[in-house]
This record gives C-alpha cells, structure tokens and sequence, in this order.
C-alpha cells in the first residue's frame, strides 16, 4: 500500500518582492503576539523587512547558537514565557527553525498550547517544511544532538522571497543546498520511485543543479546579482528547489548522510549546512546497494554508470565547483576521533547503518575514513 503522510502547514507564499506584504498578513495564520527568533547578522533583514509589517509583536530573541543547544532553547522558551508570546516568527537558517520548534513543544509540554510558526528561511535546507528539529544534549559527558519529529511544530506559514538569502554568506548558502539535495536523496528511503516524494524530489534536484553548475566563483551572492551574474529569478529556484527536494517531509526517514552530520555537528561542531557536503556523494556509493534502482528516479542510469554513481559524481562535482569543504580534516577535529564517531553512530542510529549491507560496522569504519 503507498501512503503520504501530510503535516499541517496552512499556507506557503513565493515570489520576488512578497516578504513585506505577507508578513504583515501573518495575522491571518494564528501568528499573534509573535516574538521573533533570528540571529545578530539578520539583524538589519528583521528590523527593515520584518518588525515594521507586524502587528502586536512582543519583540525579539536572538541568543540562538548554531546545532540547537538545549540551554539556548530554555532561553527561548522562557523569554516567550515572559514577554507573553502566542506564536514564533523564525528568520533564519535550519538552526532558528529547529530552536522556534524545539521551544514551541517546550511550551506544550509546560502550558498545554503549542506556538504557531511562521518561518522566514535565509537559507536552502528546506527545514520550515518538515516537523523534524535536534537538540543538542550539553548535560552529559560529550554532547549530543537528539532528533525529534512533532507534526504540530511545522511552521503553519511560509514565505519565501528572494530577499531572505540575497546576503547569507555565500559558504552558508550553497551548503546548505547541499543538505537540501541530502533531503532529496535519503528521503528515497522509504519511499518507492512513483511516491509524491521521488517525483517532486527528482524536479528539485534539477533546480539545485541548473542554477548551482553556474555559480560564479568566490563573489558573494549580493555582489553576484549586482554583477549580473546571478539573477534574482535564480534565487527563487533555489528556493523553490529546497522546497520540492523536501516536500513530503512526513514520509520520508533520514539516512546514514544525515546521522553522519548529526555527529560530526551536534558532538564535535562542524557547521551543520557543511556536512552534507562531505558526507552525501560517500553515502550514495557506500549505499548504492541498499537503495537499488530507486536512485534511478533521480539519476537515470546511462550506459554502465549506475544511478548511485552519476549522482554521486555529480554531486561531489558540485561540491568542488563551488569550494566547498569536502573533507573532515577541513575542520578542527582530530582524526582519532573517527572512532568515537563510529561508536556512537552505531550505539544511536543502528538502522542507518545497516543501509551498509554485510558486514556494516567495518563498512562503516572504512566510510569514516574515506571522509578524512
């Protein structure tokens, strides 16, 4: 039997020049009294484009590090405690957007009342879309970034503009495209190659790689449009692209690429948009086997290359054709840590692990550091 399961998001808006109109429609969506999540560099987007077009906010909260850490969402929830706060705006990159849905089921769990979301994203991994958000433990003996799946902390509106990522640093940006295509690929793991996920996915994939494969090097992404080699309709298909790679979150289960990350993020903070970029085309290989010719809905094999590898190829393609990091040992990290990686990796994501096939735990070892 094929299933999709739906969350409840009441209203996503696009388009270029939208953001000022549609927040100050927010009202509409239960987004009252909102307090505003972001982060200090937005500062600038949120007191021009945001603040002015609202009605009864009860101002802002920007204490928000990146991986979510569990003290930081105490923080949030007690400031919307305190401020008298009934619904969240989250402007901001897939860390605001896990922190305003960590602290809305905080607020559940403490009053009874879940706080809507709307969700102004300054980034590609398509996290205002899903329920899925992490905490990262800091109370035990190392940390570690627990995941949670809510459906009543979707974002209950979206807007998406051009406007919202024209000054996200350029390293911040298409990295986190790569975690949008991450989105695309693991999420065939449960789903066959005629499910809403695998055809929107496959379309999503295709934005991603026509606007990526031209992206001019080294210019920041304002600096890029001024220049004219990046358009502003550019924008909006990545955009639009990170939408449809993840656009039947509740159907849809993460892979090894992403419990890789959660690690290597949450436990020993690599930044969280980058390890997709080192662990996405691996896992596709070392994977190959367990996803079969479900790839072919996103890869359609071409002579002998299989789908797994024309995917994986031009992925890690990408990846170097826009200087992004490709290896742990970019990062501050020492390698005698492969194996803490490993330990917890199979102690709190078995399943994923045994995507692998025989003999997975060496597998796994021998993936590890590959990605060195």
């Amino acid at each position: 039997m094929n299933q999709l399961n739906c969350l409840p998001q009441s209203a996503v808006f696009w388009g270029a020049d939208i953001l000022a109109p549609t927040v100050a429609r927010f009202g509409e969506y239960e987004i009252e009294r909102p307090i505003t999540f972001t982060v200090a560099p937005l500062e600038q987007l949120n007191r021009i484009h945001v603040q002015p077009n609202l009605r009864d906010g009860v101002g802002s909260f920007a204490d928000l590090p990146p991986h979510v850490p569990d003290v930081a969402v105490r923080k949030g929830l007690e400031a919307c405690l305190e401020r008298g706060a009934r619904s969240i705006i989250a402007l901001g990159g897939g860390s605001v957007l896990d922190a305003a849905k960590a602290v809305s089921h905080l607020h559940y769990q403490r009053t009874g009342r879940f706080l809507p979301i709307a969700a102004l994203p300054t980034t590609l991994s398509g996290s205002e879309f899903s329920h899925y958000f992490g905490i990262t433990e800091t109370t035990g003996r190392e940390k570690f970034k627990r995941s949670y799946a809510i459906r009543e902390t979707v974002p209950n509106v979206v807007a998406i503009d051009p406007a919202l990522i024209l000054d996200t640093p350029r390293a911040l940006l298409l990295s986190s495209a790569i975690k949008g295509m991450d989105h695309a690929v693991e999420g065939m793991r449960k789903v066959g190659e005629d499910h809403p996920h695998a055809i929107m996915a496959a379309s999503g994939l295709e934005r991603f790689f026509t606007v990526l494969e031209k992206w001019p090097r080294e210019l920041e992404t304002r600096r890029a449009v001024d220049s004219g080699l990046v358009t502003a309709e550019d924008l909006l298909q990545l955009q639009l692209a990170a939408w449809q790679c993840y656009f039947s979150p509740a159907s849809v289960l993460y892979g090894l690429s992403h419990r890789i990350g959660h690690i290597l993020g949450g436990t020993f903070g690599l930044p969280h948009s980058v390890t997709s970029c080192i662990t996405l085309a691996p896992v596709i290989r070392a994977c190959a086997g367990y996803y079969g010719p479900k790839l072919d809905a996103l890869a359609p094999p071409a002579g002998t290359n299989s789908a797994a590898d024309r995917l994986a190829d031009r992925i890690a393609a990408l990846v170097y054709s826009l200087g992004l990091p490709d290896r742990i040992s970019h990062f501050d990290i020492d390698k005698s840590q492969l194996g803490a990686v490993a330990t917890l990796l199979k102690l709190n994501y078995a399943n994923e692990v045994a995507d692998l096939g025989s003999d997975a735990s060496a597998k796994l070892e021998a993936l590890l550091e590959s990605l060195w």
